[in-house]
């Protein structure tokens, strides 16, 4: 009886708590009145929603009481924004008429705002990029995978899973990255450090192009990417999921990815695991480039609740990437790739590497582990008609660089960086038609040198704070937005010894004040960097369908550990790099003007953009009072960096057809150019055109695909296409050619080709979606400007007439997701 009771009780509480619950019911029509099958009705605060019939009809339960945004979208429609009130124990009612269109115009984002804005009422230039884009594209990392669908946006690359991204010319620290709004802190400051996401849990990513320092303050100078996890529409009470397998030919590699996720009242669980697999990547000039192999394991895990004072999400991710690291060495007569056997060796008489291990997915000794753990909460609490909004993240970066092949288990580099990340917002009730926020942000990082015999970079301690106010109104047509932000950063690090180690004939790290036998290698260091930043803009809605936009923004970014600190080398680099200590802040001043049109046929987006650098930042090489190279390690280039002024400017323009009598043909074509002049007279004056421009600026890059895609499913195939595309890249006369530091790069067209489908069953459920891409199709040998391995050469001549590593072959693609 007693169990009895106990049951029932249980059963009154699951009662109660449903009955707290709400309902949302409606139709989906077109402007001719018919249904529109298939419609996605989401409510994304809540990630839950549904998917309308036949009818255009759609139900969704259990809703948590409150005020949301829904947005109702399908493919060729513009899509809806509503915000309805779900009342506990009711039912709320919605009729819905979308009109036909191809506009994104409408898309909500929520990157380098104060809340979540239409991509037409913020004047900063923003892209959206989703997850069936990314699909369609091949790519080794999350990164190259942005770079194919965003105009402006490039990367230097060191083989093909290691990307570093670029906005419009600016990159490493001057790009924010985020993960689910939370910056990514790695050792990111180098060439050869890629960005630790696993590229498939993403379901879109937010790219803000110009200085986002308002609301993120440094290292957002030239932008932020913002990837945002994947959490599926969920069904409560049913565990849902998806399983992605990718093969590359080219590089064999093979990925595979499980994707987990329940609702259940007002949580929602997501879990997803991944597996990335590949060897050498080939060309038909070096043939398969010994060291570019890699391993990469992913897991991710969120957690979030849904209540009527607001929600709260939690998340943790693991990364593990084992990497090798190419140095380029071959023979001088073949060109066939050698291989370190030993530490104080000639690079030049080296080994060849066998056949067998060129096409081998076991890692080399000549490799690096990056290892990336991070946890974190998001908290919205609704507080009146406003808001709270807080996150707390904490993560460490583990890196390891593994150069020694006669003692394959002692690393050369051993750094472990630990950051905790904090931002308060509150968004306050609008007032008069003034949305405002005022926040507050930053971060503790700490990095420690562990047991290796290389060290390049002191260890700090770093503490970064910033307060921002941002407030925008519509007036009219037109919509204003602007804010101020000060940021106050100090970094502080002990005196640092290096001294003999007697166990292994290296050096190590010691302390006082056992320091007998030791030199001082990172003096002690202790400065505070502070700034003001800041952006004003306005969108003036011509129409509904064609707006200007214009900003104005001065960025921040403080000088990061390398650039003031460094005294050593960096062994995946091959580079000795020297810091400044008395480098200033680099401030920016970018303006930005766009047009942007979406007509019935056409859609047509124009971006301009100019901004001016004070102490912009760069390596050059260091020259002896004689006039010769500095060679502080045999075998590696001493670079020292310099602070000058800087100039970047250029345009991106996207014309997109869709014409209306061919509903199933569209042709995209895009047109990215920038410009960077180096300031420095002083060097212009000694060199001359070698020092007029900056290093790493991208040539110019035009995009066009042509693509067909189904209209209806044919049988069991839904949403069928295939594409041709072709990526045309200029020559790059303009680079920084000091000492040799960048050549001409000439310019190449590369066509790629693509086809898929979705397999829907009778009931018109998706049970398959399948991706192929060959990419490269007539194999050509390119070599990229922004490609590190382009510099990899220690011969003045060849006999082939090649210098340096090329790009990725030809390479066949297919991916298959099939979701439960």
């Amino acid at each position: 009886m007693k169990h009895l009771s106990v049951l029932l009780f249980l059963l009154f509480l699951t009662t109660l708590t449903y009955a707290q619950q709400g309902t949302l019911k409606g139709t989906v029509t077109n402007k001719d009145r018919k249904p529109v099958q298939f419609a996605n009705v989401a409510i994304k605060d809540l990630h839950t929603g549904a998917t309308a019939d036949q009818q255009g009809l759609f139900n969704i339960k259990n809703i948590t009481p409150g005020t949301y945004d829904i947005k109702i979208s399908m493919v060729g429609y513009q899509p809806v924004m509503l915000r309805k009130t779900i009342v506990a124990g009711q039912t709320t009612m919605v009729s819905i008429s979308l009109e036909e269109d191809l506009s994104k115009l409408n898309e909500v984002v929520v990157t380098g705002v104060s809340r979540a804005t239409a991509v037409r009422k913020n004047p900063i230039p923003i892209a959206v990029i989703g997850k069936r884009e990314m699909n369609m594209n091949v790519n080794n990392n999350i990164i190259d995978a942005i770079i194919k669908g965003v105009p402006g946006v490039s990367a230097v690359t060191t083989g093909p899973n290691i990307s570093k991204p670029f906005i419009r010319g600016l990159g490493y620290n001057r790009v924010l990255t985020l993960f689910d709004g939370v910056r990514q802190e790695g050792q990111q400051w180098g060439d050869e450090h890629g960005i630790e996401i696993d590229q498939y849990g993403i379901s879109r990513a937010e790219v803000v192009k110009g200085p986002a320092s308002l609301t993120y303050g440094s290292d957002a100078l030239a932008g932020v990417i913002n990837m945002i996890p994947d959490i599926p529409e969920l069904t409560p009470g049913k565990l849902q999921g998806s399983f992605l397998t990718d093969y590359h030919s080219n590089n064999g590699m093979i990925g595979s990815s499980l994707g987990l996720a329940y609702g259940s009242n007002d949580w929602k669980y997501v879990v997803r695991a991944t597996a990335k697999a590949a060897h050498n990547y080939q060309n038909k000039i070096d043939g398969y480039v010994y060291g570019t192999a890699f391993r990469e394991y992913n897991l991710t895990g969120l957690a979030r609740v849904d209540k009527a004072w607001g929600h709260s999400q939690f998340g943790a991710t693991l990364y593990d990437n084992t990497q090798e690291i190419p140095d380029g060495s071959r023979d001088s007569l073949t060109r066939k790739f050698t291989k370190q056997v030993k530490d104080d060796d000639d690079i030049k008489n080296r080994p060849l590497v066998p056949e067998g291990d060129l096409r081998s997915y076991t890692i080399n000794p000549l490799h690096q582990r990056i290892q990336h753990y991070r946890v974190y909460n998001h908290t919205k609490w609704n507080v009146g008609n406003g808001d709270i909004n807080a996150m707390l993240g904490a993560q460490q970066s583990i890196r390891r660089e593994y150069n020694h092949p006669e003692m394959p288990v002692q690393p050369g580099l051993y750094v472990v960086l630990n950051t905790l990340n904090y931002d308060v917002r509150y968004n306050l009730p609008v007032m008069d038609g003034f949305e405002t926020t005022v926040g507050v942000n930053g971060m503790y990082q700490s990095n420690k040198s562990k047991n290796g015999t290389d060290f390049p970079i002191p260890d700090y301690n770093l503490f970064d704070i910033g307060a921002f106010f941002f407030a925008k109104k519509s007036f009219g047509k037109v919509d204003v937005s602007g804010g101020i932000r000060y940021d106050s950063r100090s970094i502080r690090w002990n005196d640092f010894y290096v001294g003999p180690n007697n166990k292994n004939g290296f050096e190590q790290h010691v302390s006082l004040p056992d320091t007998a036998g030791a030199h001082l290698q990172f003096p002690q260091f202790n400065h505070r960097y502070t700034g003001i930043s800041g952006s004003v803009g306005a969108t003036w809605n011509i129409s509904e369908r064609i707006l200007v936009k214009a900003n104005i923004a001065r960025g921040y970014r403080a000088p990061n550990i390398t650039e003031i600190g460094s005294n050593g080398l960096d062994p995946g680099a091959h580079i000795v790099y020297l810091g400044n200590r008395g480098f200033k802040p680099e401030f920016s001043l970018q303006e930005d003007i766009g047009i942007q049109a979406w007509l019935p046929d056409v859609a047509i987006s124009v971006e301009l953009f100019n901004n001016n650098i004070e102490n912009y930042i760069y390596q050059a090489k260091l020259y002896d009072n004689t006039g010769n190279p500095v060679v502080i390690v045999p075998g590696n280039a001493t670079y020292s960096y310099q602070q000058s002024a800087a100039r970047l400017y250029g345009a991106e323009v996207s014309v997109n057809l869709h014409p209306r009598d061919i509903k199933w043909l569209t042709m995209n074509n895009s047109v990215a150019y920038t410009q960077g002049r180096n300031g420095n007279k002083e060097l212009i004056r000694t060199h001359g055109d070698e020092a007029r421009y900056l290093p790493f600026i991208p040539p110019t890059h035009i995009r066009s695909e042509l693509k067909a895609t189904t209209q209806r499913n044919h049988g069991m195939f839904s949403k069928t296409y295939v594409r041709v595309e072709a990526d045309v890249i200029a020559d790059q006369p303009h680079f920084y050619g000091v000492d040799d530091t960048e050549t001409f790069t000439p310019g190449y067209t590369l066509f790629n080709a693509g086809a898929g489908t979705g397999i829907v069953n009778k009931k018109g459920r998706t049970v398959c979606e399948i991706f192929l891409q060959l990419d490269n199709v007539w194999n050509v040998a390119y070599q990229a400007n922004m490609n590190r391995l382009k510099y990899f050469e220690y011969y003045n001549s060849s006999p082939n007439g090649h210098l340096g590593i090329y790009n990725m072959g030809r390479n066949f693609s297919a991916k298959v997701i099939v979701p439960f």
